[in-house]
């Protein structure tokens, strides 16, 4: 959907085709993508939500931003307790990361944030549990070898073939999936967006 006359421009700060995707569900369309190239390393004993936090601030921050434009990002970490699970570089990743999630309820945390025309950055943060079933080694290895989880927080996407192992999620389902539309709506509605 073109976006009205009098609605800024908006910067998507993330290269996520599902980021684009969720954004298309509230009809909106960004002006320009510009993926943002930050440090994801967690400090010392940094927690799960804050890092989030810090992270889709950081990323918004991290792109260039003309007169008037306005730039949106997003940041989803996935937990068990403080560890926080890094996307997964690889299948043998993936394996590790499933095993560890296996029989489990894990915790994510969607952060989303906003730099308006006027400069001033929100944040706002979906929190979701999700539990996975007790997974079987060859259901693991199986979707290790998809190649579906590699490049994904934890190594899984809930909106792929990962969602048949969740018997329960509670929070924020497209937050899991990438951007909490409930949040990212509020805060392009503060921007003058016509969500």
């Amino acid at each position: 959907m073109p976006r009205p006359d009098s609605a800024p421009a908006l910067v998507l700060a993330s290269s996520s085709p599902r980021r684009r995707d969720l954004l298309a569900q509230l009809g909106i369309e960004p002006a320009r993508i510009q993926s943002p190239d930050i440090n994801e390393t967690p400090a010392k004993g940094e927690r799960p939500r804050p890092y989030a936090e810090r992270m889709a601030r950081e990323k918004a921050l991290a792109v260039s931003r003309a007169d008037g434009e306005c730039v949106l990002a997003g940041d989803t970490t996935v937990a068990a307790g403080r560890r926080i699970f890094p996307p997964a570089e690889s299948p043998d990743d993936v394996r590790r990361f499933l095993t560890l999630l296996s029989g489990r309820r894990h915790d994510v945390f969607s952060a989303v944030a906003l730099i308006d025309a006027d400069g001033q950055v929100r944040v706002r943060v979906a929190a979701s549990v999700v539990r996975f079933k007790r997974l079987h080694p060859d259901e693991i290895d199986a979707y290790a070898e998809s190649g579906e989880g590699v490049g994904k927080a934890a190594g899984y996407a809930i909106q792929g073939r990962a969602s048949a192992f969740v018997p329960f999620l509670s929070g924020s389902y497209t937050g899991v999936v990438g951007l909490p539309l409930y949040e990212t709506r509020a805060l392009l509605l503060t921007a003058g967006f016509p969500v």
